[in-house]
């Protein structure tokens, strides 16, 4: 069964840090080109970070770069974020996504809140 399962959310004061974990089943992750994705209460979604299957090369959104950083270890089939310096509009649930065939995967969302 192909499935993406998120982890590592939680609640975090400003310039605080969490690391995210996304765990992939069912599917070849190393020739999967992976993104975070994440969406703020009361917001659409909002695409975070992507990397390439590699993981020699990442992408970051202008709300985000400098700040978080994606990674994958494709030994064991999952995907990370680093998230640093976290503020307040940083908070909302987050995804890892993927195409798989002529779809998208998507996890169950972990929830990072920031307040303090």
């Amino acid at each position: 069964q192909v499935q993406l399962v998120e982890s590592g959310g939680g609640m975090v004061q400003p310039g605080g840090s969490l690391r995210l974990s996304c765990e992939a089943f069912g599917f070849n992750f190393g020739v999967t080109e992976m993104t975070w994705i994440r969406q703020a209460p009361g917001k659409g979604p909002e695409w975070v970070a992507s990397i390439e299957t590699s993981g020699d090369t990442t992408f970051y959104s202008s709300s985000v770069k400098g700040r978080f950083t994606v990674s994958r270890d494709n030994a064991n089939s999952t995907l990370y974020l680093q998230m640093n310096s976290l503020q307040r509009q940083d908070t909302a649930l987050d995804y890892c996504t993927c195409p798989f065939h002529s779809d998208d995967v998507w996890g169950q969302g972990t929830r990072v809140t920031v307040s303090s």
